[in-house]
């Protein structure tokens, strides 16, 4: 069931995604060659705790998952797509990041992904992010009334498959709102006119993501929660919570 969310709970899910933004930039320019995800999870915390708000990501357990995630920040690094779980590990050069984080404020989520490169980067990997946070521009520009979900998921794949690039098989954006996943799901590919039509209200989580070797294979990491490309390539990661309104789409964790 989709639940249409009033102007006032709109405005109140924007003062969630801009902790989640504030969260986001923050970690972002903390990570740096020698950093540890422990750390850049730890600063994730500290803008939670300053905010007065609460994670949806920790201790949140699906059914697949063999045990509930441990922190606050999804730290994926270089062939990890989505889920990575922070660890000692220490940031090198040229590493690319994908960084996943929600926040719950005033019993609203918003949720929201970048990706970067640490130290010098390799201008294939510059081209991945771009094209994700491209991807990410397309999907959010045909979040508009009377469209359907369809035409998000379609812009989305068009920009990917035009680059060249794979898309994770059945992963995709989400409905939210009270909870981090709601109805509908969000496919980054798809057919145009087709799926549930967008409606003033409905607020979505748009995240394209990417592999950069073409094909659409992944796998579980032993952790349980990693995805790791099949191909042993890299993947990016672009996302917001975006809201379906009358005006146009708003953007709730616009950085």
């Amino acid at each position: 069931m989709v639940e249409l969310k009033t102007d006032t709970s709109i405005d109140a899910m924007y003062e969630a995604g801009q902790v989640v933004a504030r969260a986001l930039t923050a970690a972002g320019k903390a990570a740096g060659v020698g950093v540890s995800l422990l750390e850049l999870d730890q600063v994730a915390r500290d803008v939670l705790r300053e905010a007065g708000a609460t994670s949806p990501f920790l201790g949140y357990r699906p059914s697949f998952a063999p045990t509930p995630f441990p922190a606050v920040l999804c730290a994926s690094v270089n062939d990890a797509i989505v889920h990575g779980i922070p660890t000692k590990y220490r940031l090198r050069d040229g590493d690319l990041l994908s960084l996943d984080f929600g926040a719950k404020l005033g019993g609203w989520v918003g949720d929201s992904a970048i990706s970067l490169v640490v130290g010098r980067p390799r201008p294939a990997d510059l081209r991945l992010i771009e094209t994700a946070e491209r991807a990410l521009a397309a999907g959010i520009e045909a979040a508009v009334v009377g469209n359907r979900i369809g035409d998000i998921a379609h812009a989305i794949g068009s920009v990917c498959r035009g680059a060249g690039y794979g898309i994770p098989d059945g992963f995709g954006g989400h409905g939210i709102g009270r909870q981090m996943h709601e109805d509908p799901g969000v496919p980054n590919e798809g057919r145009p006119g087709r799926g549930l039509p967008l409606r003033h209200g409905m607020v979505l989580a748009i995240e394209p993501m990417l592999i950069a070797g073409g094909t659409d294979g992944y796998h579980e990491a032993p952790d349980g929660w990693t995805l790791r490309t099949n191909d042993g390539t890299r993947a990016a990661h672009a996302e917001h919570t975006v809201a379906i309104t009358n005006a146009g789409p708003r953007i709730l964790t616009e950085r």
